[in-house]
């Protein structure tokens, strides 16, 4: 990490999310993987045996190895492990998805249940159709509206690339992520405000889900303020929507309905 990201070169850990949660009233939450390692899903999950509020765990496992399953296995015996994650926006090959052995591993999520979150930036996508295309059946989430440029402004070739995506019924998009896309400490809520109108354009009500990104979230804004971007612009829609994007539809497309208490 550059000197620019010194606010994350520390522990961030439950004890510190459960009362900014408390905050806007959310009572609960799904942790996602940051390191391409099976010992952080083994300790994500052992967080969630701890913490009640940590609803689920979005974990990472070697998806290209021959032994994928015997690992899928093993985490699966966890109620709790949800979905896998892997840092495509990193993989230097910008056709990385479609390598033949990553799509072998992704094959076996469906036998477990398990979601997949397409960590991206906006030149991945049109390689994200074709990938998701092979698996009608899997489930899959876009994190963080896919990364447009905020920042800059621009919305093509980000918006077609979006709306082809959100062609695939099974794929839906995190409304998260975005103030470390703007201009960092100095944006304004209005910054926002026509990208998420394309992204609800494109995959309805019934396919977005609020996140955070805490703690990568904090590069930009605090936590209540990041979150605020969402629950401000939701409250144009009724109660029964703002539900669904606050909370309902995560809890359908992860299986976590067994640990909303």
């Amino acid at each position: 990490m550059t000197d620019a990201m010194k606010v994350l070169k520390r522990d961030y850990l439950p004890d510190e999310l459960k009362p900014l949660l408390a905050t806007i009233q959310f009572d609960g939450t799904i942790v996602v993987q940051a390191r391409q390692m099976p010992e952080e899903t083994e300790w994500l999950l052992a967080l969630s045996d701890r913490y009640e509020f940590i609803k689920g765990v979005v974990g990472w496992v070697d998806l290209q190895s021959s032994a994928v399953r015997k690992q899928l296995i093993a985490f699966a015996e966890h109620p709790k492990f949800v979905g896998v994650r892997h840092v495509v926006h990193d993989e230097p090959d910008d056709l990385f998805m479609l390598r033949p052995e990553f799509q072998r591993g992704v094959a076996h999520l469906g036998e477990f249940d398990l979601a997949f979150d397409l960590l991206l930036y906006p030149r991945h996508l049109p390689v994200a159709a074709k990938f998701v295309e092979d698996f009608p059946c899997q489930p899959f989430v876009l994190d963080h509206i896919g990364k447009p440029a905020i920042r800059d402004g621009l919305i093509q070739p980000w918006e077609e690339d979006i709306n082809r995506l959100a062609r695939f019924p099974n794929v839906f998009c995190k409304l998260s992520g975005m103030v470390t896309e703007a201009e960092w400490t100095k944006w304004q809520p209005d910054d926002f405000a026509r990208y998420l109108d394309i992204v609800m354009a494109a995959f309805g009500t019934e396919r977005v889900m609020i996140g955070s990104d805490w703690p990568v979230c904090t590069l930009s804004a605090d936590y209540s303020a990041t979150m605020n971007l969402v629950l401000d612009y939701v409250r144009q829609f009724p109660e029964k929507i703002q539900d669904q994007i606050l909370g309902g539809n995560c809890a359908r497309f992860y299986p976590i309905s067994n640990h909303l208490q």
